[in-house]
């Protein structure tokens, strides 16, 4: 990562769980959207049928419905959550494909939420207030920061330079981007949370793809138990199991 960033990702990781910081960026984006891995695990992120080797979470889209808006949802959470020496990106973990399954259920339709009126501008610290839903908040949200790229660089958000992608994704950040019925900041808000939520999320729900998330972490995921380690002295590493294995 740039030495410009007053946050590392090494930081990140040894101080705070998935809520805190600012802006992570400068990473660089870890190839283009669609890419094969050789033997196992996922073999694509392009079209369907694939599975995750951890979980076999399903790798197909389900809620957005062209490449160029999944390619856009792509490279901006890889910039939120870059690749480097730590280990891999966001596009690597799967994050994107995290949040278009989220998207397409019930996160997306905020189904176990009060929806209705009135509607009024609400304090930062009461939450969610928009009369819109996550599903609508991210569709306008990834259809402004095309408008942007074309009106700042005349290129598509996904054709820009990093550093021109990270001048957009600031500009949510600090809510100066125009949006109906949300602030930028508060899309913003949302698309970091999901990009956190789908790097350290356990593989079962698409993301955090062969624990890789984990393993940065040095989380265990989830044991059966510890029995056989709780009483050694020595410094325990533990290979980190996932839900579908039980």
């Amino acid at each position: 990562m740039s030495t410009d960033n007053n946050v590392s990702r090494r930081d990140f990781l040894k101080t705070t769980g998935i809520a805190a910081g600012t802006l992570v960026g400068g990473g660089l984006i870890g190839g283009l959207v669609g890419y094969n891995m050789n033997g196992k695990g996922t073999s694509t992120l392009e079209h369907g049928g694939t599975t995750n080797e951890a979980a076999g979470s399903p790798k197909a889209k389900m809620f957005f419905m062209n490449d160029r808006d999944f390619k856009i949802l792509s490279n901006a959470t890889d910039r939120i959550f870059p690749e480097d020496d730590l280990g891999p990106g966001a596009i690597n973990l799967d994050v994107p494909y995290f949040i278009d399954h989220q998207l397409a259920g019930q996160y997306g339709s905020n189904s176990k939420e009060y929806m209705h009126g009135p509607f009024a501008e609400g304090a930062p610290t009461q939450g969610y207030q928009s009369r819109l839903t996550r599903a609508e908040i991210f569709k306008q949200g990834i259809e402004k920061m095309e408008t942007e790229a074309q009106a700042r660089f005349k290129k598509s958000f996904n054709d820009l330079e990093g550093k021109q992608m990270d001048e957009i994704l600031t500009a949510f950040q600090k809510g100066d981007i125009q949006m109906s019925g949300v602030t930028s900041a508060f899309f913003f808000t949302l698309l970091r949370a999901a990009t956190l939520e789908g790097a350290y999320s356990d593989p079962l729900y698409g993301g955090n793809r062969n624990m890789e998330g984990w393993r940065m972490k040095g989380f265990p995921g989830h044991q059966m138990a510890y029995i056989t380690m709780i009483e050694d002295p020595k410094f325990q590493k533990i290979e980190p199991n996932p839900l579908g294995n039980h």
